[in-house]
């Protein structure tokens, strides 16, 4: 016990003491490689579900968007439970690490129960509406119901996750999703197609994989915790509710949920923008948007290292440390973003054959919407770095209204005016992208000279903090 308290006192000292650069090298490397590895979870789902045919493929692409929105709703609650860790853990109040560990995962618990429960009575309701054709349904319904009933440890192992970043502990999470993605490759092609007296179940199979590997992580998750060697010890006492705490918890996450909800929610209306121009079109969005997001995962491992300093650093009452942080995370960012660009520039036509090797429309179509909207994916690389910054802060509001403009302000209205009202056609979807980027990081980046986000610090003694989680409530018009 006392090498796992020296380990984690020095690892302390480092974060708030150590070279910034090494610090976020040290904290972003482990998580780039676990979004990578959860990226090989979807691929190896996509891979297996693929050798069922084009309904099952199309089961699982209406059934997946759908609960991803449901996770999303309850995702604030651990960027909430991940500052408040961060800025407990600056402060040195370990007392207070593990209450609001205890506390949150009680949260996720609840929260998760309900909302898995009630996706799981309105799946049908929801399939009939989104207007799913026949041969599809059957495998869809059982896709989504399984992958409710396991939003409870899809929850559970994402507020690990984030606790553990909060603590700067990013190594033990890396390892249980390398875990979990074998295991996941092992049992996806048995629960699909059965084997001995394991009868074959089709879609549902991959979600019955999904959800035995998440429950494991999970489990692990809770062990880890329990057991108290790395950052936080729950104990049994920290989990009688402390409703003061829960409303504090519940606002300060709440913009985080409406924030991930409707960019979820956004590329599901985009898309039907998108579908207006017909298949080789909306077959070129899906892959340039699929490569968008692979190439934002150093960019976005990168953010959550920063979300971690600075929220540590903030809780230290080192707000000089904190911005430097940001802006040295903010710079790699673009740098990083930057030189993708140009490689994906060069390479568009490629890139895209990767994904439909066989279609020189969309191979045609997908380079032109990769090449317009790749110089402007550095600002999407420093933007996600001060967004990390703001919600380390506690400025919750500030990511949520940045989120909201991006979408539904700038980017559809754009896209749609552009390619409707334009000779650009489809190309002016393609170039919302960009403009919208562009725009959105020179807001970022005149919000945070402002400085106005040093002024939140939400981990003071309990009244303190109650006052400020009020005011700013207040102050932002949440009622």
């Amino acid at each position: 016990m006392g090498d796992g308290h020296d380990m984690q006192s020095d690892r302390q000292k480092f974060m708030l003491e150590g070279p910034i650069g090494a610090a976020l090298l040290r904290l972003s490397f482990p998580i780039i490689l676990g979004n990578m590895l959860q990226a090989g979870y979807q691929l190896t789902d996509a891979f297996w579900v693929g050798r069922l045919g084009a309904a099952a493929v199309a089961a699982v692409s209406i059934g997946f968007p759908v609960t991803f929105l449901v996770i999303a709703m309850g995702a604030g609650l651990a960027i909430a439970g991940a500052t408040l860790t961060a800025q407990y853990m600056g402060a040195g109040r370990q007392d207070m690490v593990n209450h609001v560990a205890a506390q949150t995962m009680l949260m996720v618990a609840f929260t998760s129960v309900i909302l898995g429960t009630a996706g799981y009575l309105l799946a049908p309701n929801l399939l009939t509406w989104l207007g799913v054709a026949p041969e599809v349904y059957q495998g869809a319904l059982g896709f989504m119901r399984v992958s409710f009933v396991g939003i409870v440890f899809v929850f559970l192992y994402g507020m690990f996750q984030a606790l553990m970043r909060g603590v700067g502990q990013t190594r033990i999470p890396l390892f249980i999703v390398l875990g979990t993605v074998l295991l996941n490759f092992v049992l996806d092609p048995l629960f699909i197609f059965g084997c001995g007296p394991l009868p074959p179940q089709g879609v549902r199979g991959a979600a019955l994989a999904t959800l035995s590997t998440q429950g494991l992580a999970a489990l692990i998750g809770m062990v880890i915790f329990f057991a108290g060697r790395h950052g936080i010890q729950l104990r049994w006492k920290d989990f009688r509710p402390d409703l003061p705490y829960i409303r504090r918890a519940f606002f300060l996450g709440l913009p985080g949920s409406v924030e991930l909800s409707t960019r979820s929610l956004g590329m599901v209306v985009l898309s039907f923008i998108v579908a207006s121009f017909g298949t080789v079109t909306l077959a070129s969005y899906g892959v340039g948007v699929n490569v968008m997001q692979f190439v934002s995962i150093p960019a976005m491992g990168l953010s959550m290292a920063v979300a971690t300093l600075v929220g540590q650093n903030i809780g230290a009452g080192q707000f000089d440390r904190a911005e430097k942080v940001a802006i040295l995370g903010a710079a790699w960012g673009f740098a990083i973003l930057t030189v993708a660009g140009i490689l994906a520039y060069n390479f568009a036509e490629q890139i895209v054959a990767v994904f439909v090797p066989d279609d020189p429309a969309v191979i045609q179509a997908g380079s032109q919407f990769i090449r317009v909207m790749c110089f402007a994916w550095g600002g999407a690389g420093l933007q996600y770095s001060l967004v990390a910054t703001f919600r380390a802060s506690g400025n919750m509001l500030i990511a949520m209204v940045i989120a909201l403009v991006s979408q539904w302000m700038l980017q559809f209205p754009l896209a749609y005016i552009l390619s409707k009202h334009t000779p650009l056609d489809e190309a002016g979807i393609w170039w919302s992208f960009p403009i919208t980027n562009i725009i959105v990081a020179l807001v970022a980046i005149a919000w945070f000279a402002h400085g106005g986000w040093k002024t939140t610090r939400i981990t003071e003694e309990d009244e303190q903090v109650s006052a400020v989680t009020t005011e700013q409530i207040s102050e932002e018009g949440i009622h």
